[in-house]
């Protein structure tokens, strides 16, 4: 008893050894360990988890134990003073907490005559290098990359800014994965009222397990509002644009085994922007910005208006002739712009589930025989295959792939509409395009065209334009 709360460890530590041993079930994990230590004459009880142990680390805390004598370790509080090296320590005094805490790879250590156990957090995970990211590379700048583990992830943002009102705090979701998932923002440039609300959605999640990490967070704090297909997230694998995003008063969350950060809150111009607007001049900065803009717009807007002025050749001026179908249309256009939608998503599932090896002879028959031969049967016309491989393009042109998949939503619904209705389905198409961006629900509450709406012209010009970023002007 302490303070007249009822403890799960009694002094014996044979007993809460047993106890561990049960809650563990350690006779049915074998890469779970337990080894017994003599420490100043009393026997402690080491847990801890093969892999996820510093071997060198725990060798010499050994050797150190076991040349403390009796009155090292007479208590809990003489031992962590004298008789513990190691700085990373805590007590813990909870069966459930303390097995947590083992399966997370801390090492647990049960001293006889000590009601609490130690904590010794000696852990280490398998991690990859911090490259590059394959999908947020730039032209210039930091070559390093978010990993699966979390303190990595967190330390290559703190390596960035040295403030100490940096905050990282770090949560749990899952009642059987308890996945750690750390919020990270600057406290005098945050939304302390956001924070907030994000921490009590956080803590209300009641949920087995965060399966596909970041994107099972993302549906577990929006549970109602996935119809439209904008994003309502800015993922981001680059340690750079993190920083710079806590910079500028955002939040980004990480979870652990996720090499993505999640940026709250998201506006679609959140989304549009890129580390390679900052790498370069301010012109160029623009420039990279505006093309990024105009290439998006063309994705949505490109095969519609074509198949507007194929439907109606009466409008097509002599200088735009070039456009017209040159040859016999076997297979309606619509039906080929469908098809070719398809085929091409198709082909990019192909791509991602083919060996490396293999990719570029693949690349090459699918190229060669699947567009020659495809024109050549009568299937698609050359037009049509052309304006889609422009699309296709242009869709990389920005790194979210859930906005490309949106702007993808939206063409195909636009191109229905124009066949169907004409010029009065093309705008239709159109309008409800600016819809969906003005209804999209995001998690702050804020209005997903923000700064546009509400109008905010000094954050606006920033998003517009490559300006100096607010952060170094202090």
């Amino acid at each position: 008893m302490e303070n007249g709360t009822m403890r799960d460890f009694s002094i014996n530590a044979a007993d809460n050894v047993k106890l561990m041993q049960q809650k563990l079930r350690m006779d049915y994990n074998f890469d779970i360990l337990y080894r017994t230590v003599d420490i100043g004459g009393k026997m402690a009880g080491f847990f801890f988890v093969d892999g996820f142990l510093q071997e060198d680390l725990m060798h010499k805390l050994m050797q150190f134990f076991m040349g403390l004598k009796e009155n090292d370790v007479k208590d809990v509080y003489t031992f962590l003073k004298v008789g513990m090296p190691y700085a990373e320590v805590e007590k813990i005094d909870d069966a459930g907490k303390a097995v947590t805490a083992i399966l997370s790879g801390i090492t647990c250590v049960f001293i006889d005559g000590f009601d609490v156990g130690i904590a010794i957090d000696g852990r280490t995970y398998p991690a990859r290098s911090v490259d590059e990211p394959w999908k947020d590379r730039v032209m210039r700048g930091s070559r390093d990359g978010f990993v699966e583990t979390l303190v990595f992830n967190v330390a290559l943002v703190r390596r960035r800014i040295r403030d100490p009102l940096f905050s990282a705090e770090i949560l749990g979701v899952g009642e059987r994965s308890r996945s750690d998932i750390v919020l990270c923002y600057i406290e005098d440039k945050v939304d302390k009222r956001f924070v907030k609300q994000l921490k009590k959605r956080i803590e209300s999640i009641k949920v087995e397990s965060l399966t596909m990490n970041v994107q099972s967070l993302a549906e577990c704090l929006l549970e109602k509002s996935w119809i439209n297909p904008f994003p309502k997230f800015k993922y981001s694998e680059r340690p750079d644009t993190a920083a710079a995003a806590v910079l500028d008063g955002n939040v980004v969350v990480f979870v652990d085994n996720s090499p993505a950060a999640m940026i709250l809150p998201t506006s679609v111009f959140d989304v549009l922007e890129e580390a390679d607007d900052f790498y370069f001049p301010p012109v160029v900065g623009t420039y990279l910005r505006w093309s990024r803009f105009i290439v998006t717009i063309a994705t949505v807007l490109l095969t519609p208006f074509w198949l507007l002025l194929i439907n109606n050749p009466s409008w097509i001026p002599e200088w735009l002739d070039f456009i017209k179908i040159s040859a016999n249309v076997e297979v309606p256009v619509l039906l080929q712009l469908l098809l070719l939608e398809f085929c091409i998503d198709g082909l990019r599932l192909a791509a991602v589930n083919t060996p490396t090896i293999m990719s570029t002879p693949l690349s090459i028959v699918a190229g060669i025989v699947v567009g020659e031969y495809a024109v050549s049967s009568g299937w698609f016309c050359p037009e049509a295959m052309l304006y889609m491989a422009v699309v296709t393009v242009a869709t990389y042109s920005q790194a979210s792939f859930e906005m490309g998949y949106a702007l993808k939503f939206v063409r195909i619904v636009t191109l229905i509409l124009t066949a169907f209705f004409d010029l009065w389905g093309f705008a239709a198409g159109i309008v409800i395009w600016i819809l969906m961006l003005a209804f999209n629900n995001t998690i702050s509450g804020k209005s997903y065209l923000y700064p546009l709406v509400p109008f905010r012209w000094k954050r606006l010009k920033r998003k517009l334009f490559r300006l100096r970023l607010p952060h170094e002007n202090g």
